[in-house]
């Protein structure tokens, strides 16, 4: 057995603060349990937009939350008013409108 590999440093734990994992599964990002209960909110975005999570405590990964459903994609909303409107415009601007009714009171 060679001794020097026994010998070596141990590496760092990653680093969880919820960005992308610099361990070995770099597709995947990583939050701590702190994370969790203090930034829930950016954690749910990652999740409504698809993204597994690795949830891990004192630098290791004790869960992985995984989206309930696949995300489908989002519509494009400006493709759906062309198709019913075409290139038609108004003839006035919605803040045209807003400042004629400031200027009325």
């Amino acid at each position: 057995m060679d001794t020097a590999r026994l010998h070596q440093a141990a590496p760092s734990p990653p680093i969880c603060h919820f960005n992308i994992c610099d361990a070995n599964m770099y597709h995947m990002k990583k939050a701590s349990v702190r994370d969790l209960r203090y930034a829930f909110p950016k954690i749910e975005r990652a999740l409504r937009a698809g993204e597994e999570i690795q949830i891990a405590k004192r630098g290791r990964v004790i869960a992985r939350l995984v989206p309930e459903h696949p995300t489908a994609d989002r519509p494009d909303f400006l493709a759906r008013l062309k198709k019913i409107y075409g290139e038609r415009t108004l003839p006035i601007s919605g803040a045209e409108l807003i400042s004629r009714e400031r200027d009325e009171r």
